[in-house]
Formats: structure tokens, sequence, C-alpha cells
């Protein structure tokens, strides 16, 4: 079993950075990817970033490249997603997510994670 708890979320202006973490506790993350994932309102939960726990290898959606950086500190058991120059289009809650067995071509779709944070809510708002 694994828990995620996300925090970092809140209102800033557009330009703005603002960095999420991730907590996790319970099994270890071995073989493991870890994701964030985004979700406006009326709209489809959608991929912004994922990292492979052993080797820190990144994928990224193509409308945040450049802007978010996915990151993990392997001993505190956390994931962040650095966000800079922030737009109102990604104002969203946005979840955490772990997966194990998560094969490449996989690692943008939602339904290949299991474990799933309660969301932080994101507002980009001038």
């Amino acid at each position: 079993q694994v828990q995620l708890v996300e925090s970092g979320g809140g209102t800033v202006q557009p330009g703005d950075s603002l960095r999420l973490s991730c907590a996790a506790s319970g099994r270890t993350f071995t073989n493991a990817a870890t994701g964030w994932f985004r979700q406006a309102p009326g709209a489809e939960r959608e991929f912004v970033a994922a990292i492979r726990w052993s080797g820190g290898s990144t994928h990224y959606a193509d409308s945040v490249k450049g802007r978010f950086t996915i990151s993990r500190d392997v001993k505190k058991n956390t994931i962040y997603l650095q966000m800079n120059s922030l737009k109102p289009e990604d104002s969203a809650v946005y979840y955490c997510a772990a997966g194990y067995g998560v094969i490449l071509s996989a690692i943008r779709d939602k339904n290949a994670y299991f474990y799933w944070g309660q969301g932080t809510q994101v507002t980009v708002s001038s």
C-alpha cells in the first residue's frame, strides 16, 4: 500500500512560480513510476510530468515542457513539481500518482497509475 499526500498549491499571478510536493509512505518505490496529473473543471484528468524512481528519467507534457520540472528526493520519499512561468490555463487540481510496472508507452496514461493523492488546487489568475 502507498499513501501520497500533496502540498504546495495556492493562488498566484501569471508568470509566478509554485513548487508542489508529494510525500509518499508505505511500499518502496523501487521500480515505480511517479507522476503529476491535473484536472480542470469539466475536463479530463491529464498528464503533466512523470519520473522513474530508479534512474530518474523524466517525461513531460508538451504544454509544460520548459516551464515545469519534476524531481524526486529518494531519501525523503518525496516527489516535487517546480512550476515556473505559470499561465491561467495551468489552473487545475494537481494530483500525485504512483504505479508499478509502468511501461514507457503508458507513462503518460493515467490508467497506468494505481495510487493517487487527494489533490492540491493551483489557481493562476490576475
